[in-house]
């Protein structure tokens, strides 16, 4: 063996058993240490690569059970195709719904699981191209071959697949029965209506309680010209009396002593206080005519029907009745641009006004000078009403909820949570929106928004 096949290292091995150790040379033995060492480092990656790809494995086996498992509890059926249409995959409720083995669906065109008449429809939701040629998610309605004949209508939702260039390799379907979907929609149209029921009821309720709040400043405004109306007529009954027992006295008595009976029963003061005792109480039942009118005026019944409203009016009217309604005092000032004007239902309006100032009045309560504005004005093309109060303004926390039902920050029994959402309510019928902020100078301001309309 000549030196230089002996220097190949893939005879050093040959040359170790053959009894020639000898004739190795310093350099032949770092040859041997150096192949010894790379087989090592390999046997060592190979059991490196070894025991990572069995990580991969189980991790991939454990994936592949989860989503097996979670595509086996959807109660939907679920089916997944490729570019030609052709069952790569079901799911249970889909291999329940057909009445066949999953291994029978495998491969078979979509198309000949469904009835002949709904294949056309399903044809066109098929997805194929490209991402962007591809259509977007789209719904249909399907029947299946089921396994005693033609299923039941299913909402079927159609989307695309897609590989890593973004070209469309295939369909996923996904649906549910008709039926179960009816179902589910007639019980959420149920719970609409009762939700809209006890809405109703709850504004009814608050309505009455505003009713309730604004007896006091009614019985108020009526008390007057009935107590005028009240004494007029008292004094009139007097009156009339005295006039009968002086007619009653006359009879067959001379011119004299006529007159000495009309001094006696002074019935030229009678006379001369006749007119304006009359006049008085034709202004009082005229106050008291003016009141009612008022109140049916104020009437929430006639929810939907729109009128010509004298602002000034109204906000008078709503800003009395609702400081005689509190038995705390505040100074109001009322700052109103004349001849404001607007369509709508008065009551509403009215209703909202009370409430605002009613809150404002609670807002003050407690204030060494409680003082209110109540503003209005056209700004924008539209009817701008502000009341401002000096109290504590509103809490930071209460501005994301106050316009919800039932949130109050006032204690249990003074309030019901419902008047600054019926508010609420009522200026978005209008067309219009409240909006709530704390002033620089102190205290909150509300601000009521309404299209002018006509």
């Amino acid at each position: 063996m000549t030196a230089e096949r002996r220097d190949r290292p893939e005879n050093i091995l040959a040359l170790a058993g053959s009894g020639l150790e000898s004739d190795l040379t310093d350099n032949q033995e770092s040859v041997w240490r150096d192949v010894v060492k790379r087989v090592d480092e390999v046997y060592s990656d190979l059991l490196r690569y070894e025991a990572d790809l069995e990580q991969k494995n189980a991790e991939l086996e454990e994936a592949q059970s989860f989503i097996s498992s979670v595509i086996a509890s959807v109660s939907d059926i679920l089916v997944v195709c490729d570019d030609k249409g052709l069952v790569l995959q079901a799911n249970p409720a889909f291999v329940a719904l057909l009445g066949q083995s999953e291994a029978a669906l495998i491969g078979r065109p979509l198309l000949e699981l469904i009835v002949a008449e709904d294949r056309d429809q399903a044809r066109r939701h098929l997805c194929a191209g490209t991402r962007d040629e591809a259509r977007a998610p789209s719904d249909c309605e399907l029947r299946f071959h089921a396994a005693r004949g033609p299923s039941d209508v299913m909402a079927i939702n159609f989307s695309g697949r897609f590989d890593h260039s973004g070209r469309c390799v295939g369909s996923v379907l996904t649906g549910r029965p008709i039926g179960e979907l009816r179902r589910a929609y007639q019980a959420l149209h149920s719970a609409h209506l009762d939700l809209q029921q006890a809405q109703r009821k709850l504004i009814e309720q608050e309505k009455m309680a505003s009713l309730g709040r604004l007896v006091a400043g009614v019985a108020h405004e009526l008390n007057n010209p009935i107590s005028f109306v009240y004494g007029n007529v008292h004094v009139l009954d007097r009156y009339r009396k005295t006039l009968a027992d002086y007619f009653a006295e006359e009879a067959g008595l001379d011119l004299d002593e006529c007159r000495e009976l009309r001094r006696k029963h002074r019935i030229e003061r009678i006379l001369a206080d006749l007119e304006p005792l009359i006049e008085g109480t034709l202004e009082g039942a005229k106050r008291i005519s003016e009141i009612v009118k008022n109140l049916r005026r104020i009437s929430f019944n006639r929810a939907h029907e729109a009128q010509k409203i004298d602002l000034e009016s109204i906000l008078t009217t709503a800003t009395q009745w609702a400081a005689r309604a509190k038995k705390n005092h505040a100074d109001i000032e009322l700052k109103l641009e004349p001849g404001l004007s607007l369509w709508g239902n008065e009551g509403q309006i009215h209703q909202i006004v009370v409430n605002l100032v009613d809150n404002a009045l609670d807002a003050v309560r407690g204030c060494k000078k409680p003082k209110i504005e109540v503003c209005a004005a056209l700004v924008g093309g539209e009817i701008e009403i502000s009341v401002a109060d000096n109290g504590p303004g509103v809490a930071e926390i209460a501005f994301d909820k106050m316009f919800e039902p039932f949130f109050t920050t006032k204690t249990v029994g003074e309030g019901t949570g419902l008047g600054l959402w019926i508010s609420y309510a009522i200026a978005r019928e209008h067309g219009g929106s409240i909006a709530a902020a704390n002033r620089e100078q102190g205290g909150a301001l509300f601000t009521l928004r309404l299209p002018v309309g006509g």
